[in-house]
């Protein structure tokens, strides 16, 4: 009876054991899937800048396929690797090798610019009645914040692990009077790249005193993929009914309607289409370099801002912002002196610049949207780039 008794309870405890192991062994798949299906954030040496400061990449890699490479040099992006309609994955961004080249010759791929993005005329502004004087670095005007501006900073870095995100925060305080400009700035970007393939960069700011303060990402995109060739071809959309008309320095001369000009691009069209029109905003610009007004309720939400496609890849992108204006540049000052990251020199229109901002000069212009901020108040604003194919 004893061993009829031990032969069930053996026969009993084996599916037991088996149930037991099947659980842990499934428990063990689904932690390694989750494991390989989170994001993740990678460091790497990136060399070392002229005075010896060493400058490091950040891989920001989402459970899809897609990653953002960020230096905490500048902030700079230097790669968003996405996939096409076949699922081929290439970088999409301009950019460079070696730091050396980022330090040296860059015309702002991937920066964040600042304190001041874009223009301001004769480099000098009045605020609260005293006059600032700016350092003149794009003939007579200031142009990114100056000679050293947030581009050629070395940022601290936070790494900001998410659930169904991986981030970077990166943090600089721009001291009073640098550049000319007053205040100390404590500014912070943080980059997150999500897994619904959507890169969204967040800047807020504090002052001491007032100051202007207009922020972005300078980019220069190539959907055909860096180093592919020609941008011109790509089908743009832009959400905005009026642009700012610059004069012969490309600094505003005030609002104007797109109806009727080569500034229409309020249904998709190709760049190359009409940038060789004998419009004279082309002529100062070289073709596309100008701020558009953008159609968006005045509640600080995001609002669709721009479209990009490329017919060939099937890669597209789309930019929403909490930002009044964007700034088209057609890449018309590439020369082919410059060498990218695939080994291919850059030619005029091989990338193109899509920069959520306030208007260009608009300290010297009471009738644009403020740029100043004041103690006790925060710069807040976001853009998200969300990236597709034209498969879905």
């Amino acid at each position: 009876m004893r061993k009829d008794i031990e032969e069930l309870s053996s026969r009993t405890r084996a599916p037991r054991r088996l149930a037991m192991m099947s659980a842990v062994i499934s428990a063990g798949i689904a932690m390694t899937s989750a494991t390989a299906d989170a994001g993740t954030i990678e460091k790497r040496d990136f060399g070392k800048l002229p005075d010896g400061t060493p400058v490091f990449e950040y891989t920001l890699t989402n459970a899809k396929s897609m990653s953002v490479g960020v230096l905490n040099y500048g902030g700079i992006i230097t790669s968003i690797k996405v996939p096409d309609r076949d699922g081929n994955v290439d970088n999409v961004v301009l950019g460079f090798r070696k730091i050396d080249d980022y330090a040296t010759k860059n015309p702002y791929f991937g920066t964040i610019t600042g304190r001041y993005a874009n223009r301001i005329a004769n480099a000098k502004f009045t605020l609260d009645g005293q006059e600032y004087n700016l350092a003149a670095n794009n003939g007579p005007n200031s142009l990114h914040g100056g000679q050293k501006g947030f581009d050629k900073q070395v940022w601290d870095v936070k790494e900001m692990p998410g659930d169904g995100s991986v981030g970077l925060e990166l943090a600089y305080r721009s001291p009073d009077g640098e550049e000319g400009y007053p205040g100390n700035l404590d500014v912070k970007v943080l980059y997150t790249l999500t897994d619904d393939d959507e890169l969204r960069i967040d800047y807020t700011a504090v002052t001491d005193k007032p100051t202007v303060v207009n922020l972005t990402s300078h980019s220069y995109f190539n959907l055909a993929g860096n180093g592919s060739g020609t941008v011109l071809d790509h089908k743009l959309t832009l959400n905005a009914d009026r642009y700012t008309p610059v004069d012969a320095g490309l600094i505003p001369t005030g609002v104007e309607s797109v109806e009727g000009t080569p500034f229409d691009f309020r249904q998709p069209a190709r760049i190359n289409d009409r940038i060789r029109e004998s419009d004279e905003q082309l002529v100062y610009g070289r073709g596309y370099d100008h701020n558009w007004v953008l159609n968006r309720p005045n509640d600080g939400s995001l609002a669709l801002a721009a479209r990009l496609e490329d017919e060939k890849t099937g890669r597209i992108m789309e930019i929403h912002t909490t930002e009044p204006a964007i700034q088209f540049y057609a890449g018309n000052f590439l020369d082919g002196t410059l060498v990218g990251s695939a080994g291919k020199m850059y030619r005029q229109g091989d990338g193109l610049a899509l920069e959520t901002q306030h208007y260009p000069d608009s300290p010297n212009h009471p009738d644009f949207p403020s740029t100043v901020l004041r103690p006790g108040e925060t710069y807040k604003t976001t853009t998200v780039h969300r990236f597709f194919t034209d498969k879905i």
